[in-house]
């Protein structure tokens, strides 16, 4: 990959000795700067028509990123973000809009429910928006239409708020069904028969293969045949914990699980042994379907040993590869075979078990990072709410393959089996890392059209160059969650697809959604948020806990409406109230729900995560949260001392994403950084230390040279009083099962090693 070259004033000033520089043939870049100023030429508006024009005529997946850098970075490179928000790099046309599944439904009763205030599905986004948020009954009546949800008890309402104790409300209240029958009957407005593929999946190693499908009928049968074990071993309401990797056999064992009238117990595969034997014995779970190995990389990692050592309950264990386990079992534990040939010789048909719309489902976690885990139950209305978001931001459609390298050990695991299985789309799996080649190339043979990641994952494929020579062009729609996402990565990933949307989500488990996340009805800008989700609404509060006016750029704790549809209103082994709305303050009569995200508004109402609100810094006496202190600051319009000082005195809070977001771009060697602050073993102010993570096949680098670039980055783009004060290269950060950075754990390992240095 061509080292980034260096971005120019502006489109004009880009010369073919740039583009020859920054990895295209000599012979290709004349050519190249001829069609990039006729394309620019042809554009009328501004930087952001010349990118459209650009991005779409002249930028193509194969060139290199290097290439794609200089023309972004000096196309905008006059942008006034402060007074403008964020460059845009997608924008929504007129025409394709009214194809998407928001755009049809607001083009069907925009008129009727906006009236003359309705123009088109991209002008009227925002009316229509606010109308979901504030006629939530008409919303989910019409958006409950659009999937594949069967009731053998229609509602009696959607919304009832009358018992005042219920702080979101009730929701689909009498309504009876099984959320996971709806996912295995076809569905004739789908198009969905029981022929349709259902599954499409590869194992890790067999890259040159033939992927593999299972009908809708073929999984059916499967999940009948395991509920039916299931039957034999176990009393209704049961909790039965799954830790395995995201395979067919998980989604099987899932969805069985449901439509017996169990319940699932997630625990993602990476945990240690104390850390499955805590969630088996706060959710009670009486038995664990599991894999010998996780097979990752052409590696085999132990997964059974991990889970005897952490539980005593009956496992039944699944082989990694192949048809024979590769570990002897303890007594009382069941290998997969035996398990399903408890169900030879009985019927084909299943008593399907219909609950209430509230009956418990399924068990997550939150990460634990600060104790014992916070058990959190999912009923039958989370499936909904998160496909409908699905349906609504990531337009997903019967046709499309979906794809999202994850484990129902989190969130997004059932958000993604659910959006896939409710909305008649394929769902594709890659049995093994996702990290490498193996898994890009699926992405093309499977013909994935919606395809999800984190940002770590984003860096490793950029970092190994892993899409080169594959064609991504049947993927119309990219999305990311769980941390917040670098500017540079998001531009690699886009050009990628060839400048297909990503849409960032951000939401959490005992939501079932994400409370903010792009649209396809909205220009998109990179690392940033388009607006709240249809229906979800919020506040941004400043530090004495007043909302700011709406519209107005800002940054602060964000405060939810707790009129959620879907979102959690009990904890198993926590007080709800106490955890979601104590403390929280009063809004429009209502007392809003705390999620303890920092976000940032800007001007034109993106938005951007600074970190949640137990990451914020304070650093030689100093709190400041400058709204345009992010990475597009050292690459578009570097800030002089007095607008720093003018931020500076406007905000009170940073957050370790803004430090990190600068560090990240300090030298081409790094893969990512983290930032924590750290308390002196003597007492005194909080210290600045940098953590930083090399790329794969990276020169050897000196912590101390890091920390000079890092501190330069720093008091060019952020604030020239901030110190870095300690500087570490380690192989890897620590994350929580849905991948977020555990800041804590870092600070504490490096706090108790600076500690142990002072002692001696």
């Amino acid at each position: 990959m061509a080292a980034a070259a260096a971005a120019r004033g502006s489109v004009w000033e880009i010369q073919q000795r740039d583009v020859e520089a920054a990895g295209l043939a000599d012979a290709d870049a004349g050519a190249f700067v001829a069609a990039l100023r006729s394309a620019a030429a042809v554009a009328t508006g501004g930087p952001d028509a010349a990118w459209e024009a650009v991005a779409a005529g002249v930028l193509r997946p194969e060139h290199p990123h290097a290439l794609h850098q200089l023309v972004y970075y000096s196309v905008y490179a006059g942008w006034d973000r402060a007074a403008r928000g964020p460059p845009p790099y997608w924008f929504p046309s007129q025409i394709d809009t009214k194809q998407t599944n928001l755009g049809r439904l607001m083009e069907a009763h925009g008129p009727r429910l906006l009236g003359s205030s309705y123009k088109d599905p991209v002008s009227s986004f925002h009316l229509f928006h606010k109308f979901s948020v504030e006629h939530q009954e008409v919303y989910w009546s019409m958006v409950l239409k659009e999937i594949s949800i069967k009731f053998q008890q229609e509602p009696k309402s959607i919304l009832d708020t009358s018992d005042k104790s219920r702080k979101g409300g009730t929701w689909l209240q009498g309504a009876v069904l099984n959320i996971a029958e709806c996912c295995l009957l076809p569905w004739p407005s789908q198009n969905r028969t029981d022929d349709s593929t259902a599954i499409v999946w590869r194992d890790e190693g067999l890259d040159n293969h033939p992927v593999n499908r299972m009908s809708l009928k073929e999984l059916r049968n499967q999940v009948i045949t395991v509920a039916t074990a299931l039957d034999t071993m176990f009393q209704k309401g049961d909790r039965i914990a799954i830790d395995m990797p995201m395979t067919c056999n998980a989604v099987i064992i899932y969805l069985a699980i449901v439509l017996g009238g169990f319940v699932v117990v997630s625990i993602a595969d990476s945990f240690a042994p104390q850390e499955i034997g805590t969630r088996m014995s706060v959710s009670k779970a009486k038995a664990i379907f599991t894999q010998d190995f996780i097979i990752r990389g052409g590696k085999k990692v132990p997964l059974y040993s991990r889970v005897v050592q952490g539980t005593s309950s009956k496992a039944v264990v699944i082989p990694a590869t192949g048809g024979f386990l590769g570990v002897s079992l303890r007594n009382g534990d069941m290998s997969w075979k035996d398990f399903l040939s408890c169900a030879a010789g009985r019927s084909s048909i299943y008593p399907t078990v219909y609950q209430p719309s509230d009956a418990l489902t399924n068990i997550l976690f939150s990460s634990g990072t600060t104790g014992e885990p916070k058990a959190i139950p999912w009923s039958q209305l989370s499936p909904i709410r998160c496909t409908c978001d699905t349906w609504a931001h990531l337009d997903i459609q019967p046709q499309d393959i979906f794809c999202w390298p994850t484990n129902l050990g989190w969130v997004m695991g059932p958000i993604l089996l659910y959006s896939c299985f409710l909305s008649g789309a394929t769902l594709a799996l890659y049995h093994g890392s996702p990290l490498g080649r193996g898994f890009c190339k699926f992405v093309q043979d499977a013909g994935v059209t919606i395809l999800g990641s984190v940002p770590s994952l984003v860096k490793s494929w950029k970092a190994g160059n892993f899409t080169e020579g594959l064609h991504w062009t049947k993927i119309r729609v990219l999305s990311t969650t769980g941390e917040a996402s670098d500017i540079d990565d998001d531009l690699w990933l886009s050009s990628r697809a060839s400048y297909k949307p990503i849409i960032e989500c951000c939401g959490g488990t005992e939501l079932a959604s994400s409370y903010i996340q792009g649209s396809l009805l909205r220009s998109q800008a990179f690392g940033a948020f388009s607006g709240a989700s249809m229906s979800t609404g919020f506040v941004i509060l400043d530090e004495q806990g007043t909302p700011y006016p709406d519209d107005v750029p800002c940054a602060g704790e964000v405060g939810l409406f707790p009129l959620y549809f879907g979102a959690t209103d009990r904890l198993l082994n926590a007080d709800n109230n106490k955890v979601y709305f104590d403390g929280m303050p009063i809004y429009n009569g209502r007392q809003l729900r705390r999620h303890g995200d920092i976000i940032q508004r800007t001007v034109g109402g993106y938005y951007i995560v600074q970190g949640r609100a137990d990451d914020t810094m304070n650093l030689g006496g100093i709190k400041v949260d400058p709204p345009i202190s992010n990475v597009f600051n050292s690459l578009l319009s570097p800030l002089n001392f007095m607008k720093l000082n003018k931020y500076c005195s406007s905000y009170k809070q940073t957050s370790s994403v803004e430090i990190e977001r600068i560090c990240n771009r300090a030298d081409e060697a790094l893969l990512e950084t983290a930032a924590v602050s750290i308390k002196p073993a003597g007492g005194g102010p909080e210290q600045l230390a940098i953590l930083a993570v090399l790329k794969d096949r990276s020169p050897p680098c000196d912590a101390n040279v890091l920390k000079s670039k890092f501190q330069r980055a720093i008091q060019k783009n952020l604030n020239p009083l901030f110190k870095v004060s300690y500087v570490k290269i380690v192989p890897e950060f620590p994350r929580t099962a849905s991948n977020k950075l555990l800041r804590r754990v870092l600070r504490d390992q490096l706090s108790k090693e600076l500690s142990n240095r002072s002692k001696l």
